[in-house]
């Protein structure tokens, strides 16, 4: 009983999956992996960057995502002049009730998209760090819990530096997962002149799916089966990295247990109920490559934490045999 109701939990998962990703590709064409991608770090509990140049849709697959499901979400244009209290909220003195009032920011959401956030100064920045870490957020010595499901889908530009403020690592850490958009094929871009050429597209999406059956899909991801032997073969890629010349930052702890997160969400994505070694391979760059850092030997060499990445894990050998 067990074992169906485990198979059971994996196929509503891969449901709610196929239902969003269906929904979004109306808007986003020719990023069926892209979307894939967003939604598993969704299931994952974990936050989303989402990192490239001007125009290419990393705003539209934000909007797209949260207007897919019927929750609340937000949008924040992060800017040099943003304060902390502009993100989270502030105490405001009530004169009537002769007592200060908690007016809640953009963070008390299910899905906050923060555009542009390295144009906002670090003070602000860090001001979500809280939200993303611990599902809280603390004002005035007040804690307040923030609602489930919570998702930081964060943009930022790898151009235009004058006036910005790079993620330190440690913000970067927050992040499950940094993907890229790239530019679309010829047969995508037509189809994107033909769905966003007279209007905007994303206004005639609708809710697909609830804010409920994402929490439930959360709580099945966490019941994903990973092998012992699996959980050794990604110690044993987390220990190639700590000894990898090139690699000045390697993976930590924390890495290790976002990648075992991830793995079961892809999995529970795909309606299995058991990780495969193909999960932890197909997320590893988008879940630990920044996380990384290379030595500024390697880096002035033109060698970057992927490929640093990609030589620790062929290093390893993968498991076989049975991986249930």
């Amino acid at each position: 009983m067990a074992a169906e109701q485990g198979i059971a939990a994996g196929d509503r998962t891969a449901a709610v999956v196929a239902a969003i990703a269906d929904n979004v590709g109306r808007v986003i064409q020719g990023k069926d992996e892209v979307v894939v991608l967003a939604l598993e770090c969704l299931l994952a509990e974990g936050h989303l960057l989402v990192e490239d140049v001007p125009g290419v849709g990393k705003t539209t697959l934000a909007k797209a995502l949260a207007t897919s499901i019927d929750a609340s979400y937000g949008r924040l244009q992060f800017t040099p002049d943003l304060l902390p209290a502009d993100v989270v909220g502030v105490s405001v003195w009530n004169r009537g009730a002769e007592r200060f009032e908690f007016r809640a920011g953009p963070v008390f959401t299910n899905v906050l998209v923060a555009d542009e956030i390295n144009r906002a100064s670090p003070k602000t920045q860090a001001a979500l760090l809280e939200a993303m870490g611990e599902g809280q957020v603390t004002v005035d010595n007040h804690t307040y819990q923030l609602e489930a499901p919570f998702l930081v889908m964060a943009t930022q530009n790898p151009v235009e530096h004058e006036g910005t403020y790079p993620l330190p690592e440690s913000q970067l850490d927050r992040f499950l997962m940094r993907i890229s958009m790239g530019y679309p094929d010829k047969g995508a871009e037509l189809q994107m002149l033909d769905t966003h050429g007279d209007h905007d597209a994303v206004a005639d999406l609708r809710a697909v799916v609830t804010a409920a059956d994402v929490v439930a899909a959360q709580a099945a991801v966490r019941t994903v089966h990973v092998a012992t032997s699996l959980k050794a073969y990604l110690v044993d890629v987390a220990d190639a990295t700590r000894h990898h010349p090139r690699l000045a930052l390697p993976m930590s702890p924390r890495s290790t247990l976002a990648l075992l997160r991830a793995s079961r969400a892809r999995a529970a994505a795909a309606g299995r109920t058991y990780v495969v070694p193909d999960d932890f391979k197909a997320l590893a760059e988008p879940v630990l490559a920044h996380r990384l850092l290379v030595t500024p030997e390697a880096q002035l060499a033109g060698f970057g934490p992927a490929e640093a990445l990609a030589e620790a894990i062929r290093s390893v050998p993968v498991p076989t045999g049975r991986t249930r």
